[in-house]
Parts: C-alpha cells; structure tokens; sequence
C-alpha cells in the first residue's frame, strides 16, 4: 500500500536514516559507545537525516533522544507532537490508522527524535497539521476557501503521504480553476450581521452606506449624480481589492451615503458623503462625491492586511501613522465637521433676527 501511495521515495528516506541512527534490517542496533550521541558526532541533526530531519537544527545530545513505539498500545497510548513549534495531542490509533508516512514513523519501522520533556519533533509547519489529524481520524474533513490554503494543505498531505487528502486538495483547485467568483460582496441584513463579518475577517474591510431614503429634505441638484457616483466608485474597488479587503454593502443604515474602513476588527476612519445646506429658505441634502479622500482611505486600509499569515506589520503601521494616527486623524475630521455644522446653524438661526431689525 505504501508504495502505491508512492513510499518508495519516503522508504529510500527512511533506509537513509535507519543507516545513521544504527537501525539494522534485523532490528538489532551496534551498541553506542558510552556517552556517545544518537547521532554522528559533530554532524546536525539535518545533515545526519539527509535534509528529512525532523528537527530544524542541531539538538544537544542530553535533551533529545530517539525512542522507538514497538509494542505500545494503539488503542491509549497518547503522544505528544511537537510540530515546527505547534503542540499536539493524539493518539497512536489515529496516527497509525491510514497506510502514511505518518504510520512509518510510529508503528517501529522507524525511530523518531524527542526532547527532554518528551515531545516528538517533526521538522514541518504545524499551520495545517491540526487538519491532517483530523482527516486521518475522520476519513474527511472541511477544506479552506482560500485557494492559498488549500495548495498549502495540499503540500502538508503529499508530505505526509496522506494520498486521500492530497485527491480532495487537487480535486478542490480544479473545481476554482474550472469556476471561481470574481467577486463576492456581501449586503448585510442586520448591524449584528455587519459585526460578525468585520470581527471574524481575517481581512481589512471597507463598507459602503446609502440609503437614499433616509432624506428629510430635497436633493441640491449634483445630489444624485454624486450618488450614482460613490457606488460605481465602490463596485470598481471590490473588483480591484476583492482579493485582499472585504468589502460590504449596507442599505438599511441611518445614514444616506457614508464610506467606513475597518482593520483588525475596528473601524480606522470613515468618509461621510452627505451634508445640509440652507438654500435660499429651505433646508437641502448635499451629496458629495470625495474621490480622493475615497481613494486614500482604501490605500490606508491595505496597511492592516495580513502578512503570511501572520497579522499586519506593526512597525509599518507605526511608521505611517496606522494604528492611533487613523484615529486621530478621524477624531479630527469629526471635531471639523461638528464646527461646520454649528457655523452652519448659528448664521440660520440669525437670519430671522437680521431681517426684523432690516424691517425695522
């Protein structure tokens, strides 16, 4: 079965470490001399296994060891892995329920590297390994969305020789190879909604709000050119930027047209289309279409995405002002347009008494 699921390579492998550890074919191993190491003096640990070590660097011979699991009882023994600094706990059942690499390795055919408190090293990334235990219990196993994730379980598979994960990996990427949605935007139904998709996204968000309904007054005559304006605007950034922000549409907001940007789950900074007027006697709603503002905001936004998986760079936001630049930049901007605002109403509420004493 092993060698249908293409071992020969992993045999060659592990015949190649069996010669320096002193794993003979007949199980009988030469007697070390007295303090030597496991391994050839003076050699790491990634020169002596042939570059499929598995550990990343040379080990002191008093905190690791190698140990064999002949014998053991399948059904309870557990085991702790230690996987490119991931901690695990399984059981040897589910390791050694499939025909993988992962069965070599614990059913004696092979002896594995621990540490002094016990943890089996495994020189690989631990990011995906929860998963592959999990299709060696299960026999299946939700796969990721991302395209990215998938190819990088895919490889973590064919590492580990898991053949039938390594199917539904590149089963997965021909079906987003044959039909991908370009573009996903979702319009949210409720405020709860719009909170869980900016907390549990992994990506920088931008959300637009209109809602022209909301209006009180007439439109100044640009109003709904404007309008029109922001939401093209914003359907050709969700086609650019799908990849690597979330966008989301609101349509039941209080607002009538608003722009919010959100990083790491909060919101940065927010560009308010709409303003009141007082034309000739009556009040009106002014819609305005700030392109560059827009357009700063989105770029400023890409400063919180994800880097390898890993979060943003915090030493790149600090330089540019990001985490409480934004901030303070928004509180700002508000603090001017609350000034505005009051500039605004205390000139319309002079003109009454203007016009009397003109009267007069």
């Amino acid at each position: 079965m092993l060698e249908s699921l293409g071992f020969g390579e992993v045999g060659t492998r592990l015949t190649s470490a069996s010669e320096h550890t002193g794993q003979w074919s007949g199980g009988k191993k030469p007697r070390e001399p007295a303090g030597g190491r496991a391994l050839g003096a003076g050699n790491s640990v990634e020169e002596e296994m042939s570059g499929e070590s598995v550990v990343s660097s040379a080990v002191p011979a008093a905190a690791t060891r190698t140990t064999s699991f002949k014998g053991t009882s399948p059904s309870s023994k557990y085991v702790k892995l230690n996987v490119g600094g991931a901690l695990y706990y399984t059981t040897m059942q589910t390791l050694t329920k499939q025909d993988t690499m992962l069965k070599a390795m614990f059913s004696g055919r092979m002896e594995v590297l621990t540490d002094s408190e016990g943890w089996i090293l495994i020189d690989r990334c631990g990011k995906h390994f929860g998963t592959i235990l999990n299709y060696l219990r299960d026999g299946a196993v939700p796969l990721p969305e991302s395209r990215r994730e998938i190819e990088e379980l895919l490889a973590e598979a064919k590492y580990y020789l898991v053949q039938g994960l390594v199917e539904e990996c590149q089963a997965a990427l021909q079906n987003k190879d044959t039909y991908e949605p370009f573009c996903k935007v979702p319009v949210i139904t409720s405020s709860k909604e719009e909170q869980k998709l900016i907390a549990t996204s992994n990506k920088p968000a931008v959300k637009l709000l209109y809602n022209r309904s909301n209006n009180k007054y007439s439109y100044t005559s640009n109003s709904d050119d404007n309008m029109l304006k922001n939401i093209e605007l914003f359907d050709k950034l969700s086609l650019r930027f799908n990849g690597r922000v979330l966008f989301i549409k609101d349509v039941i907001g209080d607002e009538i047209c608003c722009w919010s940007f959100y990083g790491q789950g909060r919101k940065i900074a927010e560009v308010c289309c709409t303003s009141i007027v007082y034309a000739t006697e009556k009040k009106q709603t002014k819609v305005e279409f700030p392109e560059a503002r827009i357009y700063e905001e989105t770029l400023n936004i890409l400063l919180y995405e994800a880097q390898d998986g890993r979060g943003p760079d915090n030493a790149l936001l600090e330089a540019t002002g990001g985490a409480a630049g934004r901030s303070h930049h928004l509180d700002e901007d508000e603090e001017r347009e609350r000034e505005r605002i009051e500039r605004v109403r205390r000139i319309h509420i002079k003109r009454p008494d203007d016009r009397a004493h003109l009267h007069q």
